[in-house]
């Protein structure tokens, strides 16, 4: 009886949480493939690489969620990350301050995609791509395409600050990650706005008859959203210690693929936030490898393209049954 019990354990995280074991499989691996791998210096750059990214990733979460998605948090990452640059940079606003003004650029950013989607029922693909190239646009005015580097000092711990030492210890960015994560799953599935989420993305006309207000929840998912990507380009930013038009270049894709991968349903309505996470550090998990084993980096798109039809392959399978 007990080995019955064990296994029907087994089987519910094998079901619910397969991210995990895929991690856990190509972990070992890799560590064969590559003795440095399992150095402590190569996990922690892991989860320091994953950190923006997937900050990126929570915002695409609640989106998908919702019944949507968003093409443009990639740009939405460049441009604020820029923009921030381009004030401390050339005309000394403080870093503080200028933080809060591309973190207000990012959420109107959002909240004008929410808007388009929500009140004048723009499809997503149309608004967000639109916004993707607004951004992009933008972004190049600001810098005139050159890179921006040398960044304030008061922002190094954001990105390059660790706790307990440069050596061994966690990176600051690694924290904050982790701490959104739990924030937002908690959001999302402990508190009404977040069941409203959940309800949305199931059937906005079910939800709309049983009194939510659809376009709200839309409007504040998406301002959202574009909030956490331009903290996840700060964060970028204060690692590279430079902005440029390369900046968050496919995150929006990145942020798509750990979702998909992490268990978020394409079709709204199904999945965890903090599955997410472990669909961004197999997204990181699985590039580092490869560039470790030496894999020519143009054959790296290639790979995540695989990836990402492989994980709405499964998307697919996974609504079927």
């Amino acid at each position: 009886m007990k080995n019955l019990d064990i296994g029907k354990k087994i089987s519910w995280f094998t079901k619910n949480y397969a991210i995990v074991v895929a991690i856990i499989v190509l972990g070992i691996i890799y560590s064969f493939a590559s003795e440095y791998f399992l150095s402590f210096r190569n996990i922690r750059n892991i989860f320091l690489q994953c950190s923006a990214v997937a900050i990126v990733a929570i915002g695409q979460s609640l989106i998908l969620l919702n019944g949507d998605f968003d093409l443009s948090l990639g740009q939405i990452v460049c441009f604020t990350s820029t923009i921030a640059a381009w004030m401390m940079k050339f005309h000394h606003v403080d870093p503080l301050l200028a933080s809060a003004i591309a973190l207000g650029f990012g959420c109107l950013m959002g909240a004008c995609n929410g808007f388009l989607i929500a009140f004048c029922k723009i499809p997503a693909f149309v608004a967000t791509l639109g916004m993707q190239l607004i951004c992009m646009g933008l972004a190049r005015i600001v810098t005139n395409a050159a890179p921006i580097s040398g960044m304030p000092k008061q922002l190094q711990w954001l990105g390059r600050g660790f706790i307990g030492g440069n050596q061994y210890g966690i990176p600051f960015s690694v924290v904050i990650m982790v701490v959104m994560y739990v924030l937002f799953q908690f959001i999302s599935r402990r508190t009404r706005f977040g069941r409203n989420i959940y309800a949305i993305g199931g059937s906005s006309e079910a939800a709309y008859f049983s009194g939510i207000n659809v376009k709200k929840t839309k409007l504040i998912v998406f301002s959202m959203a574009g909030l956490l990507a331009t903290f996840g380009g700060l964060i970028l930013m204060s690692r590279l210690d430079s902005a440029a038009i390369t900046s968050g270049l496919q995150y929006e894709f990145d942020a798509i693929i750990s979702c998909v991968i992490g268990g978020i349903s394409l079709s709204g309505g199904r999945g965890k936030v903090i599955q997410t996470l472990f669909g961004a550090l197999f997204i990181t998990l699985f590039f580092n490898g490869m560039t470790m084993l030496n894999v020519h980096p143009f054959i790296q798109p290639v790979l995540k393209g695989m990836v990402l039809i492989g994980a709405v392959a499964i998307d697919v399978i996974r609504n079927k049954r």
